[in-house]
Formats: structure tokens, C-alpha cells, sequence
């Protein structure tokens, strides 16, 4: 049957959301493995479960993105203690996603990776200009933390990173890498692949010369329409029904 209208789907019972929101998060590790995105044990995918909103759904420690799986992932609660699950987590990092559940009620979903062209571009400790209407999706809806220390993965790290990253859908880590969130999993993981694609050409054109920016008029206007929710959501579509058609173990 045709689609003749793309909306974010609403559900009957909360077992019916929490299977889609698995099937998402699962099919998000997998698209980001398709996309180069892991390195080694790094890296951590998170959903707020739709019932518990103090529990949390994770991508498993120590396994491919590629490989992730439904069965696979891990329920925690906010302290990062296993309710669910076969595999770790990694500590390190679900303290910063706790910390920003704990400080964005409105945060459905966290996720981090390490991408070559953000990790790249968090050297030069400067936010993204808007030179393309991608980028523009960013436009004033990121920050940049630069307070880097031995404490990373500490609660005090990572409440500072909560606070920096603020009412933003994204934060650069100075000399690490990025950390978006979204009102879906979904959502958060095309903010993730979107500002990675941005920082790649923000470098590229700084190295040919001197980029011209959009006017920050249009790039207002063009956030309002590449920058929401629904846009975010959207866009993860074609690489959801890719990850499934693709590798439907993923589902399991």
C-alpha cells in the first residue's frame, strides 16, 4: 500500500512502541556500521523506554555496530545498572547520556560515536558556519565543550557536557568527537550522520578557501525546516527500511 503521507507513528499499547523503538535503535547501530562509524568498543547508541522513562535501552558493549541485533541490547535503569541483557555497557559513556536524561526531559534518545570528519573538526574548537543547508540545520542549536580532562566519564564530566550541550540537538567535544539527541532514536542518530557530513564539508571547503556563509536570515529560516524533529526522523527512514532489507537479522 502507497504511503501518501510520511508521519512519526503513534501506537496502542506501549509493548507495541517499545518493540519499534528496538527495531529503530537496533537498525541505527547497524546503519551506522554500514557507514564506517565504529571504532573498536566505542561508540553508544540510547533510547528512553516509553513506559519506564527512568530506564533506558543501549547498544551492547563490545560488539559491532554491524552486528547489533534486538536481542542484543541492554535495558538499564538511570544509574546504569542492568535490568535486561545478555552484554555490558560501556560505563564510560552511558554516564554522559544519563546525565543528559536527567537534564533534558524532553531527550528521548543520546547517541555518540567517533566519525573521522567530526573528530577532525572538534580539534579546531570552533562551531559549524552555515555553509550549506545542512549544515544550517545547526544553525544556533549546537555548542561546543572544551573543558576536556582526565575525569572523562566521571559524573561531574559528564553533568558539565549535559549543561554545555543545553537546550542544543548537538555538542561537539573538543578533540573527541560529537553527541546528539532527538525526541527518537531515529531523530538523534540523522543529527549524529548529518553533522558528520557537515564537519566533512566545512573542511573540505576551508581547504579549497574561504567558504561564503548563508545569510543568517535564511539560515533561521532553513533550520526551522532541515532542523526539527520531524526532519530529523524522516531523513533516518530510507536508512531504516536499507538496514532491515539489508540485514533482517537486525529484527531479532
Amino acid at each position: 500500500m502507497a504511503i501518501k503521507r510520511w508521519e512519526i507513528p503513534v501506537f496502542d499499547s506501549i509493548d507495541a512502541q517499545r518493540l519499534y523503538i528496538k527495531e529503530h535503535l537496533a537498525a541505527s547501530c547497524v546503519a551506522l556500521g554500514e557507514l564506517g562509524f565504529d571504532n573498536g568498543v566505542s561508540g553508544l547508541l540510547s533510547v528512553r523506554d516509553p513506559e519506564f522513562l527512568d530506564h533506558f535501552w543501549l547498544s551492547p558493549y563490545g560488539v559491532a555496530f554491524g552486528d547489533v541485533s534486538v536481542s542484543k541490547l541492554v535495558e538499564v535503569n538511570i544509574n546504569g545498572i542492568t535490568l535486561s541483557g545478555d552484554y555490558p555497557i560501556n560505563d564510560d559513556e552511558f554516564v554522559t547520556h544519563s546525565a543528559v536524561y536527567s537534564l533534558r526531559t524532553d531527550v528521548m534518545s543520546v547517541v555518540h560515536a567517533h566519525t573521522m570528519y567530526a573528530e577532525a573538526y572538534s580539534t579546531l574548537g570552533v562551531l559549524l558556519d552555515p555553509i550549506t543547508y545542512e549544515a544550517c540545520a545547526f544553525y544556533k542549536d549546537h555548542s561546543i565543550y572544551t573543558d576536556f580532562e582526565l575525569s572523562f566519564g566521571t559524573v561531574e564530566e559528564a553533568k558539565n557536557i549535559a549543561y554545555t550541550l543545553g537546550e542544543n540537538k548537538a555538542c561537539i567535544l573538543q578533540n573527541h568527537g560529537l553527541i546528539t539527541v532527538g525526541q527518537t532514536i531515529d531523530e538523534a542518530v540523522w543529527w549524529l550522520i548529518s553533522m558528520e557530513r557537515s564537519c566533512k564539508a566545512q573542511i573540505l571547503a576551508d581547504s579549497c578557501g574561504k567558504p561564503l556563509r548563508i545569510a543568517n536570515d535564511i539560515a533561521e529560516a532553513r533550520a526551522e525546516k532541515v532542523g526539527s524533529a520531524f526532519s530529523g526522523w524522516l531523513n533516518f527512514q530510507p536508512l531504516y527500511s536499507k538496514a532491515v532489507s539489508k540485514f533482517p537479522f537486525l529484527l531479532q
